[in-house]
């Protein structure tokens, strides 16, 4: 059986307050903790009225602190953003508390504009260091030298996990190269996700952390009683990505009947291209379309987004789904 993993953007519903979002991611984990999934990521953006998870090493320990078994990390946490000394401090303190159970996914992207990577004190080039601040992470979490001068204290030792993430050649290329395991953001950016495959796969390197390759897709993937159902949910995240389009960001909007009404034929193909690797319906279609992803990519673990704007719709959703995951 593929496994199958969550990743949580904790979308703050409209007419709703950030607290509720994460509230909700909590209750959300702890539904999830019960069931079959590996892992429950988080994201970091910045900016975004609609994405709770700006603070993401903070909810991972909130999320850690809520459930027992699934293992928590970020999906990712964007790199350039921090100092490489800082990250191995916040997870290996979440690593010291929640042992064997802590995830670093790693993005180069800033998650957020132009305007709030100044805010953040970022230069735009910070990206181009990414790979060394990969490895320099990746020094501080492990053995110390006797000669090291600067530690991470927690963190040292921990060999927390780290997982490359992307949405382009450049991340499946430097997993390879590091020997680490990659994780794909088709759920919004589908296009180059079989290249990427295929190059990660080619020139995977073995590593202390890992001996072969081992990729993750994340796909959206929503689950309701019938078709029907599911579509309108859908509605919410295709609404959220028109707004993406026309640059006006928000909250995430509640579903509607008729979403053909919404957006223009231009808007409909961009948004369609973008979330291309959405598997919806109910759950004999879901099995289906997901049966037929796997055999496409081969990838060894299914990671779920669910942008839904009724929570209880959202934690029925990941039930059906572990279900159907039970079938692949």
């Amino acid at each position: 059986m593929t496994a199958l993993s969550v990743l949580d953007l904790a979308p703050v519903p409209q007419g709703a307050t950030p607290g509720d979002a994460l509230r909700n991611t909590i209750d959300l984990a702890r539904h999830v903790d019960g069931m079959g999934y590996v892992r429950y990521w988080l994201a970091e953006h910045h900016n975004m009225a609609g994405i709770a998870s700006a603070a993401t090493a903070v909810v991972v320990g909130q999320v850690a602190a809520a459930t027992r078994r699934i293992r928590v990390g970020s999906g990712g946490v964007m790199l350039p953003n921090h100092a490489p000394l800082v990250i191995a401090e916040q997870f290996g303190t979440l690593e010291a508390l929640f042992p064997g159970r802590i995830d670093l996914g790693l993005g180069r992207a800033p998650g957020t504009d132009q305007r709030t990577l100044r805010a953040l004190r970022v230069a735009p080039e910070e990206a181009d260091n990414f790979p060394n601040d990969v490895l320099e992470l990746q020094a501080l979490l492990g053995p110390a030298d006797p000669q090291q001068a600067v530690r991470a204290v927690p963190g040292e030792g921990s060999n927390v996990p780290l997982w490359i993430l992307g949405s382009s050649l450049f991340g499946s290329q430097l997993a390879a190269m590091l020997g680490l395991p990659y994780a794909f953001a088709s759920h919004f950016a589908p296009d180059a996700l079989l290249p990427a495959l295929q190059v990660y796969r080619e020139r995977f390197q073995p590593s202390e952390q890992a001996q072969a390759p081992y990729a993750i897709a994340c796909v959206n993937a929503i689950v309701a009683d019938t078709d029907a159902e599911a579509r309108r949910l859908f509605t919410s995240a295709q609404q959220r990505a028109v707004h993406m389009v026309r640059g006006t960001r928000g909250t995430l909007p509640p579903p509607i009947d008729d979403i053909e009404a919404f957006w223009t034929p231009m808007e409909k193909m961009q948004v369609g291209r973008m979330l291309a690797r959405s598997f919806v319906g109910a759950p004999q279609t879901v099995r289906d379309g997901l049966a037929r992803f796997i055999a496409e990519t081969g990838v060894d673990e299914v990671m779920i987004a669910a942008a839904i704007y009724d929570h209880g719709a959202r934690v029925r959703s990941y039930a059906l789904l572990d279900e159907v995951a039970k079938g692949l």
